[in-house]
């Protein structure tokens, strides 16, 4: 059975996450949301922040490290920027009540930004700007989570995988241009990806728990993560934080409870800030395009998300691992 993939119908799967979030203690409000997020990062690829993350999620939701019915706290503390608590619940609820109010802040202001501390881990980080960029916004995003990454071998983990994605749309293409990276040589969910399949992690990703280097993800898993790049890593990390954990209010990384053991939420942090290119000027689309086809044809990888539509709209099937998909069924 370990091999073995089922697909699903898009609406069948969206039917069957939005059941085990109801019963691992969710309102219908957080469910949407989480639902919502979990499917987008299929639909665009991003298969390990999928159903496998949202198996943290159910956990998390049981075992009391997400407040299933919180309703986050928001103010409008300046014209164009939004603040809100979380209140122990996910972070895609409070971005989801803000989303329309945000674009037309962002539309009206040509810069707003939207800032929360106290949720659980952000998710996907591409989600958060391919959204707005879908809606002909520009965006940055930043999230912190709990210290598992270390600025340099065998040093203490100071710092969260603390991602950072950026967003913008392209005319003339259903594709945003969506760069989702975080600074720690890789994300968790790789690490344990390559456990569950049985697979050695490249040198220099992680140490073990003696903080030596290790191939083993296993090790890996008792060890730390390290930031990409050396000290470079270490830095972007250190900016994410403040402008994610400083700014909001949330918890630093360093103070963070384990997202996956206890029943403290991490109560981390999220900013994006979001920049109307129409603002400036109508030509910004196009100029870009030109720039990204001229790049690509001197051979230049450029990053996207091509949105399936039909999966949005309910149509279409996804494929997942049958212990993925028979984990998330005992929630039921």
């Amino acid at each position: 059975m370990s091999d073995e993939r089922i697909t699903l119908p898009v609406a069948e799967a969206r039917s069957l996450a939005t059941e085990a979030c109801l019963s691992a203690g969710a309102s219908h409000l957080t469910a949407k949301s989480l639902v919502d997020a979990t499917l987008s990062a299929i639909e665009v690829g991003r298969d390990e922040l999928g159903f496998p993350h949202f198996l943290d999620y159910l956990q998390s939701l049981r075992e009391g490290r997400i407040d299933g019915g919180a309703s986050p706290r928001i103010v409008h503390r300046l014209p164009a920027l939004i603040h809100a608590d979380a209140n122990r619940g996910i972070a895609q609820l409070g971005f989801d009540l803000v989303y329309d109010d945000l674009v037309d802040r962002a539309r009206t202001f040509g810069v707003a930004i939207f800032t929360q501390r106290n949720s659980y881990t952000a998710g996907e980080l591409g989600y958060y700007v391919r959204r707005l960029a879908l809606d002909g916004l520009v965006s940055l995003a930043v999230a912190n989570s709990p210290a598992m990454v270390a600025a340099t071998p065998g040093a203490k983990a100071v710092y969260g995988t603390n991602p950072l994605a950026f967003g913008t749309p392209m005319s003339g293409s259903e594709r945003p241009l969506v760069i989702d990276q975080s600074s720690s040589a890789t994300a968790f969910v790789n690490i344990v990806r390559a456990a569950s399949e049985g697979r050695s992690i490249p040198e220099g990703w992680a140490t073990d728990e003696n903080g030596e280097v290790t191939l083993d993800p296993h090790k890996a898993l008792r060890g730390v993560l390290l930031a990409f790049g050396g000290p470079r890593g270490a830095n972007i990390a250190l900016m994410v934080e403040v402008l994610a954990a400083g700014l909001s209010g949330a918890s630093w990384s360093l103070d963070a409870p384990d997202f996956r053991s206890g029943a403290e939420c991490p109560g981390t942090g999220l900013t994006i800030v979001t920049l109307s290119p129409n603002a400036i000027g109508e030509d910004f689309g196009a100029r870009l395009a030109e720039q990204v086809r001229r790049l690509e044809q001197l051979g230049v990888y450029i990053p996207g998300q091509k949105v399936s539509l039909s999966a949005k709209n309910g149509g279409g099937f996804i494929t997942l691992d049958a212990r993925i998909l028979a984990a998330i069924r005992s929630y039921i």
